[in-house]
């Protein structure tokens, strides 16, 4: 299996050898509900997240054909909650104990912040700015992996909260970025 951060081979469809920027709608596609509607620099669908019911602890991130590729699940530790990804890879019962390939947690270190911990226990880190739904995902050396920002039109205009821009980093994973933006919505309770 192909490593996920930093510097993959790239060998698959979600990753490219260049830069990349992603328009992240924060709505859903089918309703117009909670979920959000990733697009490329081209325009073209390439993400989808459909969240029908805002109090399940379960989401699924898709492709524009609906293809499941990864399936968050909320758990409940304590006071804190924690955020378990999954790889899609074939049909699994919601009971049947799978090793969560990404947990996301609290940081311990920096109010705001949460640490990603991937199946190898490499760490990452989605580090919060001032803006509503501003962050950047760097790795365990400070190294930028992928930024959000709200998007501005060539005017400098802010184009609302709800339509972000994400730039991806080259040989980098964007279905997993996208995935770990997802939870961020979810932590934020946007999605």
């Amino acid at each position: 299996m192909a490593r996920v951060f930093p510097q993959a081979g790239v060998s698959s469809p979600y990753m490219s050898t260049e830069r990349e920027t992603f328009t992240v709608w924060m709505k859903s596609l089918v309703y117009q509900t909670n979920g959000l509607t990733v697009y490329n620099s081209n325009g073209e669908i390439t993400y989808r997240v459909e969240n029908y019911d805002k109090s399940s602890n379960e989401v699924h991130i898709m492709d524009l054909h609906g293809n499941i590729l990864f399936t968050i699940r909320k758990k409940k530790l304590w006071l804190f909650g924690s955020w378990y990804v999954y790889r899609e890879c074939g049909t699994l019962s919601s009971t049947e104990e799978v090793k969560p390939f990404v947990k996301i947690k609290r940081s311990c270190i920096r109010d705001g912040d949460w640490e990603v911990r991937d199946e190898t226990n490499e760490v990452f880190w989605i580090l919060r700015f001032d803006p509503k739904f501003a962050f950047q995902i760097i790795d365990v050396h400070g190294n930028i992996i992928a930024k959000v920002k709200p998007k501005q039109s060539s005017n400098g205009i802010i184009l609302g909260e709800d339509v972000l821009s994400l730039e991806v980093k080259p040989r980098i994973d964007h279905s997993l970025v996208v995935t770990l933006v997802t939870v961020y919505g979810l932590i934020k309770g946007i999605v």
